[in-house]
């Protein structure tokens, strides 16, 4: 939340860590967004008036009185964007991300990848949701290759930035959208690279979308003219061994949600089977959220027939599998019921961002009725508050004010 700060190094933590991508040492910073003391009567201001009503009006006065105030300008352009005025919202997000890059610290370096951000600070938190909104609106707009997710153009690659200030927490759930981005600007070696390097520390094939993206890349690279016919097999083998390990691990939740959204009927065979069929369909909460988020993101890479061919290839194999293995499937559904017992807070902060209807409808009660707040959707519970927002006095309000403000969804009455 920096309003033309600077950023300060918040603490002296400096530490060897060893970084499997990479194979070597790298010294680590933290660094925290401070707001400056002219600027703080603003701050307080925007958590005192705008957060309960967040209204247009509202919110472009206290612009106006500071034109750089980053949350302000977040909560601006994302009302601009729920109006439909595209443009505005785009020059709202870039300038709150020109007031974020004029207050780095001269050893602020984005591409080193060795810059950390706390999201648990409040102050950071505007500049891991501003990289992440300019993300989503440069998918939108189908810039997948301007995304640049690939090492080789890494200045602009806007989801290994926001990962690399924070990838041990992975607040914004990068991971969760990196495999997509990837396959969508045809960078098929890096998802692969990328998976090799960080399944054994992060157990990426146990994510829904890096299950059935990784197969899927391996299958493009086969089928990409000029490329070795041994090379080809490999890939190829490659290919439908991890998706048939996809199959298994996600039977239900991915393929019929897979093929009903690429407007495909499942084959009747298939909807009988034990294993795949709707009825089969016990899926936990947080591996249903998880698995229609894939669905809803990246059913448009599974749309070509010569790739549906290939998945019903491998869905007749895996039934195959199944039938002759009785205690596979119940070593898988073990697996299952071990690792998706509860939804992490930034699954459910993914989603709310990503606006993904299939996956918002998995969300939790508890989070269905939280208000979100634009500049700061589902903070984590143990934030660290260096600000805290001035307590409300309303004086000879009256029962049409009481009324009107039992409205909100943040109403008390002994405030």
């Amino acid at each position: 939340m920096v309003q033309t700060g600077e950023v300060s190094v918040d603490s002296q933590v400096w530490y060897n860590y060893w970084e499997n991508f990479r194979n070597s040492h790298r010294m680590e910073a933290f660094f925290l967004f401070i707001v400056v003391f002219f600027l703080c009567s603003t701050f307080l201001l925007f958590l005192y008036i705008n957060v309960p009503t967040a209204l247009f009006s509202v919110t472009q006065a206290l612009t106006n009185e500071s034109p750089y105030h980053v949350d302000s300008l977040l909560q601006l352009s994302e009302i601009c964007r729920l109006q439909e005025d595209q443009e505005m919202a785009r020059t709202f997000l870039e300038r709150a991300l020109f007031s974020l890059e004029s207050s780095f610290h001269p050893l602020f370096n984005l591409i080193s990848g060795t810059c950390l951000l706390n999201y648990r600070r409040p102050e950071n938190r505007s500049f891991f949701l501003a990289l992440f909104k300019q993300m989503l609106s440069l998918e939108s707009r189908g810039c997948s290759r301007t995304q640049c997710i690939s090492p080789r153009n890494a200045k602009n690659a806007f989801p290994t930035l926001v990962y690399s200030l924070a990838p041990e927490q992975d607040p914004l759930g990068i991971l969760l959208v990196l495999d997509y981005l990837a396959l969508s600007a045809k960078e098929y070696t890096f998802l692969i690279e990328l998976h090799s390097y960080w399944e054994d520390s992060r157990n990426l094939s146990q994510l829904p979308n890096f299950a059935f993206s990784v197969p899927l890349a391996h299958w493009q690279l086969s089928k990409q003219k000029g490329i070795a016919e041994d090379h080809a097999t490999a890939h190829r083998q490659q290919a439908t061994m991890l998706l048939q390990h996809a199959l298994l691990a996600f039977p239900t939740g991915v393929l019929l949600l897979l093929l009903d959204a690429c407007g495909v009927q499942a084959d009747g065979e298939v909807l009988k089977h034990s294993y795949f069929g709707r009825a089969a369909q016990r899926t936990l909460p947080a591996l249903a959220e998880l698995q229609c988020l894939y669905v809803g993101r990246a059913h448009i890479l599974w749309k070509d027939v010569a790739v549906l061919a290939w998945l019903e290839e491998n869905t007749r194999e895996v039934m195959r599998r199944v039938d002759q293995d009785v205690d596979l499937a119940q070593e898988v559904e073990m697996k299952r019921q071990r690792h998706y017992r509860l939804a992490p807070r930034n699954l459910h902060r993914h989603v709310i961002l990503s606006e993904i209807k299939e996956a918002i409808a998995h969300l939790p009660h508890h989070v269905t009725n939280t208000p979100v707040l634009a500049y700061d959707p589902l903070p984590p519970l143990d934030s660290i508050i260096s600000y805290a927002r001035p307590e409300r006095y309303f004086a000879g309000g009256g029962t049409l004010s009481l009324f009107l403000r039992s409205l909100l969804p943040t109403f008390n009455m002994q405030v």
